[in-house]
Order: C-alpha cells, then structure tokens, then sequence
C-alpha cells in the first residue's frame, strides 16, 4: 500500500481488534431467523495521544479482517480525514471482496476514525460531523417472536411509557398467532402509539399483500421487509398495492451504494433503511442522505443507537433511528457514556468528546471471546 501525506501532521498509529459475545436476555427470534447472543467487534484506533473507537455487530471473524486486511491500509493515514482511509480500506478488501463481514470491518474502522477525529478536536462527533439537528427521533424495537403475550405487552409499553411515540415488533414466523400479538400489542400501548411490524423477509408477494391488509386493521403504519430485500420488484409490488398510510420499508442489509441506488430506482421502499455498522460507516451512511433527498425519500436507521444518534443528526432526510432492544442493551453493558431517550430522542451529550462511549473493562471483560 502506498505511503500517504499526514497533512495536519497527526497519523493513525495503532489498530486493534477484539470481539465480545453477550447471551441475550431470553431467546429471541424473528421471521426467519433464532439467536441467543449478540456479537460486537471492537475497533480502537490511536493517534495524536487520544483512542477512537467504533464496531460493528458481526462475527468474531470481522476482527481477523481489521488486523489482516485493514489495519496496514490505515496505520499512518490522516486521523484528521476519515474519508481518505476509508477509501484505501475499500482497496485493501478487493480480492476478499466488499460485502458482507469486509464491509462491516470496514464500517467498524470508520466509525473508530470517526470518533478518533472528534476526540482530537474535543467536540462530540455530531458536532464534528455537517449537523442538522440536535436529537434524533426514536422507535422501541424488539418485540421477538419468541416472546410470551405479557413479555410483548410489558415491553412495548415500557417504551410508550418513556415517552417513545413509535415502536416496532417482529411478525412472520407463525401467522397464526400474529393478529393475536398485534391485538395484545396494540392494547398495551394504546390508540396514539404508532405500530410498526417487521416480517425480515418472511413473506412471498401475495402472502404480503394479505397481511398487509390484516395488519392494517391494527392501525400498522410500517410494514419493514414484506418479503426479502434480494426481491426488489416484490418490494414495489407490495408498497403500490399496501393499504394507505402504510409504509414500506427495507435497507438494513445494503453494504454499499450501488445497492441502495437500484432499492430507489425501482421504487422498492417508500422509507430507505441502513445500518451504519454494516454500510461502510459514518462515511458511506452520510452519502445516502443525498441519494434520499434526490428522490425525496426518507431515511429511518438501523440499529447500533449509540453511533446511529450522532450520524443521523448529520442527515437531512432521517425520520428516526431504530432503538433496537439487543444493541441498547449490549452497548449498556459494555459503554459508559451510552444515551438514554428523551421525550422520543437521542440527544449526544455535548460535554462529551467523539461517540462519548467509553469500554467499561471490567464489566466487558466477562464477554471477551
């Protein structure tokens, strides 16, 4: 890799990954898929005398391609431009290829660039980012399949009770009972909480439509991947015959540009999702910002709360964030400096410098893999 100019004369010195499992505070499922852990990769980069860091929810195996592959690309690189280092990453992964656990070690190491920037100018990273906004509208997501009736209820309410105005549950894996949990779902929040149900690509076309229309009997306002996103003219089909006032949309797992350009062009979504964890970071994420404001889409992100609310103040077109039950948890567990919701947002802390988080090694030392 050739050798790159330190212009503000700080380099990126140091790169090193690890990866910690957390067990998930009950069995969780969803449409089509079971787990019972949560994996984070850890990214920490030095330079200038102050450690970034930044991760992403992958297997263990994304730390491998941080020290094998990335780490030589970006040792030496400014810290003071992220987008420069970003650029010798995509190079550094061509023959293992781009998707997939390279772009989520990609996105890892970004957002730890990200974060080393705004500590060395010792602002929060919203703050260092071009900010539109001070918070970021959330939605509670959780809602498992796996869970009993009361765990759905308590759950949902809990989030309606904190003032969250919206919030999501998983459908898909046995429609039978589905109209049953929405019915308890909807009891337990109430007639001015927004519902939100995500099938993970459960469905097929016509499976879609109908329970499109049986959802909508619930006052469901987002139907999130009716059926898989490989399946973009199925995406379009569902969201032109949806019933109105239902929004369709998909997104989260898009690891680059390309991909989100063809979900737009073929009129796929009417809300456009992303997670800045697996789409290549902060750098790559702030980009489809301008390819939602083009076609007048909004944008909603997936997961990872504590580096999504910084990112997303950055985004003209963003709805909300997605305030995932397993990532708010694991980042609790792990981080000090995590934020909590106010009045249906996240709000960065101003007096605190980059993501704000810091690793609590003590209590994350239990989870090391």
């Amino acid at each position: 890799m050739a050798s790159v100019a330190v212009e503000s004369g700080v380099a990126v010195e140091r790169i090193e990954a690890r990866a910690y499992e957390v067990p998930t505070d009950a069995p969780e499922s969803d449409g089509t898929l079971e787990w019972g852990s949560t994996t984070l990769v850890l990214v920490e980069v030095q330079g200038g005398g102050r450690l970034g860091l930044g991760y992403t929810y992958d297997d263990a195996v994304a730390a491998g391609v941080v020290t094998a592959k990335l780490a030589d690309a970006v040792r030496g690189c400014d810290a003071f431009s992220p987008p420069a280092a970003w650029m010798r990453m995509q190079r550094a992964v061509r023959n293992l290829g781009r998707a997939g656990i390279a772009a989520m070690a990609i996105s890892a190491v970004d957002v730890a660039l990200w974060d080393l920037k705004a500590r060395l100018l010792e602002v929060p990273l919203a703050a260092a980012l071009p900010r539109y906004r001070d918070a970021v509208p959330i939605y509670g997501s959780g809602g498992f399949t796996s869970y009993p009736d009361e765990r759905l209820r308590t759950q949902l309410r809990g989030w309606a009770e904190q003032g969250i105005p919206r919030v999501k549950m998983k459908v898909g894996r046995d429609p039978r009972s589905d109209p049953v949990r929405l019915a308890a779902a909807r009891e337990a929040v109430g007639d001015d909480v927004e519902l939100m149900v995500d099938a993970n690509g459960a469905y097929r076309r016509k499976e879609a439509l109908h329970w499109a229309e049986r959802f909508a009997e619930h006052g469901v306002v987002w139907f999130e991947e009716p059926v898989t996103s490989e399946d973009l003219e199925g995406l379009s089909m569902v969201r032109g015959r949806a019933p109105a006032g239902m929004s369709i949309a998909a997104g989260e797992y898009g690891w680059d540009l390309p991909y989100f350009h063809a979900m737009l062009a073929a009129g796929a979504v009417d809300v456009l999702q992303a997670d800045v964890t697996r789409c290549g970071g902060i750098t790559n994420m702030l980009r489809l910002d301008a390819l939602c404001k083009a076609r007048n889409i909004p944008f909603s992100a997936h997961c990872a709360p504590a580096i999504s609310a910084h990112a997303c103040c950055a985004m003209e077109t963003i709805a909300h964030l997605e305030y995932f039950h397993d990532h708010a948890r694991v980042e609790g567990l792990l981080f000090d400096g995590t934020l909590a919701p106010e009045h249906g947002s996240l709000r960065p802390d101003p007096a605190r410098h980059g993501l704000g988080l810091e690793l609590d090694e003590s209590a994350a030392g239990e989870y090391r893999v």
